[in-house]
């Protein structure tokens, strides 16, 4: 079985094409000056192609195509990066202050479930959580820590709270990193969580290595 020939596009389509890609958000977010600047100059570029008919047509349909496909390939390389670096930024569990306890955020978490704002009572809740793991040594105080590593971490050491550390993760990066809403029940849930841990005794060695003297 022989394969179909590729699609070429003709000038209006590639416009298309390179519109429709190169404006999704992520792209648009990500990229520096100089690439918005060659971003016009390569739509100038094909508003001055006029679908030329022939074999000047048939020249310059896959030379668009490959135009369009090198451009596109940029893009990504230039973006992911910083998409990356920008998630993972993002998914951190604390903000820059360290300062704040366990308590402090206990605080904060019952006197916005007392005003209703059950979000940020379970952002709050969940940072309490942390910071009192950190208090107690089970975790090391390291700046960048997601919610999914403190699931992970915390998993190893109180395993029969496993599947709700893993859930209570979820739910912070989904109220705090997605713009997900949150209920009474949530942060119930997370103060059941933090109560249980605190009364929980680590079954296991730390989840970081002991640092030699």
């Amino acid at each position: 079985m022989s394969a179909e020939p590729p699609v070429l596009p003709d000038a209006d389509e590639a416009r298309r094409w390179a519109a429709e890609e190169l404006a999704k958000p992520e792209y648009r977010s990500a990229e520096p000056g100089w690439v918005d600047e060659l971003w016009r100059g390569f739509l100038d570029w094909l508003a001055s192609l006029e679908g030329p008919s022939g074999v000047e047509g048939n020249v310059a349909a896959p030379l668009t195509g490959v135009v369009i496909a090198v451009l596109i390939a940029a893009a990504i390389i230039v973006a992911r990066p910083r998409l990356n670096a920008r998630i993972k930024n993002a998914a951190e569990v604390f903000d820059d202050d360290t300062s704040v306890s366990a308590s402090d955020y206990r605080g904060s978490a019952a006197a916005a479930a007392d005003r209703r704002d059950w979000g940020t009572a379970v952002v709050h809740c969940f940072r309490a959580l942390v910071r009192a793991a950190e208090d107690r040594s089970i975790l090391d105080v390291r700046p960048g820590r997601t919610a999914d590593e403190v699931a992970r971490e915390l998993a190893g050491v109180f395993v029969p709270e496993a599947r709700r550390l893993d859930q209570a993760a979820r739910t912070f990066d989904r109220i705090r990193y997605g713009h997900g809403t949150a209920a009474r029940a949530d942060y119930d849930a997370m103060t059941a969580l933090d109560a249980s841990l605190q009364s929980l005794k680590p079954g296991s060695a730390p989840a970081y290595p002991a640092v030699a003297p």
